[in-house]
């Protein structure tokens, strides 16, 4: 009798202790875009979190990219969403904080990791309130067939004048297309060539910052001038370029055809199984000893559902994004995608150190188009696909495309509408 009260007893301590085991660990779901970064997800960073926090399991649950916004923003109103929203850049993830579907994060551990630069993308226009954790920006400059350029005695060049002596030099050999590049894409025009290098003309931030504040116009001599540098490209380009798709562009690179592609470095991971040898180089300077300057673009970022029934852990979890265990891992396992965190991390990838290294040479700054000045009709980064490519074409000059770009943004923006005075900081 004793031994049958003795087991009843015991059964029922492992049950309450398996009840309360069920109690204390909690499920986070991870609310994401990136099908790709599944098997990353899986098996890299869940496990290094979980084995910190046995009390917390995270489960990663992609949308398909192009369903996500909406698929997103519709659970969070229907409070069906996962505890953790993984964020776009800029103005997708302000509307979604401004409807109180996203936490401020200001205070969690970390945040000061973060520059203000790095926090851009998800913080209020007035830079006060942050909403996401930076994960990863992505870095713009060119990679290239070094395979190639030692064949015909090339080396990378470091200002435009060496630049363009590259181009004629493989133009005139013949063996190579110059520059992997099409025009069929407007976005790939706009983000491989004038978000590209045009931050070298402008002057990054400070360009930047200016256009935004209306001191400066995309008609000023330092706007105008990227667009000089992309018409004098279209010769260096492919034949038929003008119904080249992005894909199209990438093949071309790969198979060895092209010897140079404007490139962001979210294709490192894919370029680096081509069957040669890869280099990179940033956006030439006008000359030798003047400032570089690099688009180190905000990408990626995570949030919290204000929903959620495990807000405490959600934290617990985005402290650890913000530390530089996860930002080694996340860098790593996902060549190309750098993260935003201030402390040096070690990469594995001699491609993505070399694109990591510009950023102790080179000025950051993020594309022109994408904080605030693309909010009203017409967008002023949709425009810039259509004009880009048009000039790449031969079907507008850089000046009628300027002129394109002003008058659309002068009629909704007014902070454009209203400093009627420029600021003539010339083409460098």
């Amino acid at each position: 009798m004793i031994t049958v009260i003795s087991r009843a007893l015991l059964a029922i301590l492992a049950l309450s202790a398996n009840l309360s085991f069920a109690e204390a660990t909690v499920t986070l779901k991870i609310e994401s875009w990136r099908y790709d970064d599944l098997p990353v997800w899986r098996d890299r960073l869940i496990p290094a979190f979980e084995r910190k926090h046995p009390g917390i399991r995270i489960k990663f649950a992609p949308t398909a990219p192009e369903q996500y916004d909406n698929a997103v923003a519709t659970r969070l109103k229907n409070g069906t969403a996962g505890d953790l929203i993984t964020c776009r850049a800029f103005d997708k993830s302000l509307q979604l904080y401004q409807t109180g579907h996203l936490l401020a994060v200001n205070d969690l551990e970390g945040m000061a990791n973060f520059s203000p630069l790095a926090k851009v993308a998800w913080s209020t226009d007035d830079g006060k309130t942050t909403f996401c954790v930076p994960m990863a920006a992505v870095i713009h400059g060119f990679i290239y067939n070094a395979d190639a350029f030692r064949k015909l005695g090339l080396t990378a060049p470091a200002t435009v004048h060496q630049f363009f002596s590259v181009l004629n030099k493989l133009k005139s050999d013949g063996t190579y297309i110059p520059l992997a590049m099409g025009t069929k894409d407007g976005w790939e025009t706009v983000t491989m060539g004038y978000q590209n290098i045009g931050p070298t003309y402008y002057m990054g931030e400070s360009g930047r910052k200016a256009l935004i504040s209306g001191v400066e116009k995309l008609t000023d001599p330092q706007w105008v001038a990227p667009f000089r540098a992309l018409q004098k490209w279209r010769q260096f380009l492919g034949e038929g370029f003008e119904a080249q798709t992005y894909p199209d562009s990438q093949n071309l690179f790969t198979l060895g055809a092209a010897a140079i592609y404007p490139a962001g470095s979210w294709e490192i991971a894919d370029f680096e199984k081509a069957p040669f040898k890869l280099g990179a180089f940033p956006p030439p300077v006008q000359s030798v000893g003047d400032t570089c300057y690099i688009s180190d673009h905000p990408d990626i970022a995570l949030g919290i559902n204000p929903k959620s029934l495990h807000v405490k852990q959600a934290k617990a979890f985005l402290e650890w994004v913000a530390s530089s265990e996860f930002a080694t891992l996340y860098s790593n396992a996902l060549p190309g995608f750098f993260s935003l965190n201030k402390e040096r991390i070690e990469l594995s990838s001699p491609l993505a150190r070399e694109f990591a290294s510009w950023r102790s040479k080179c000025e950051p700054t993020i594309r022109p188009t994408y904080q605030i000045l693309s909010r009203g009709t017409p967008n002023l980064e949709d425009e810039f696909w259509v004009v880009t490519a048009g000039v790449i074409n031969g079907t507008l000059t850089p000046e009628a495309a300027a002129e394109r770009l002003q008058s659309g943004l002068m009629r909704w923006y007014e902070p454009q509408k209203k400093h009627g005075p420029r600021r003539d900081r010339g083409t460098n």
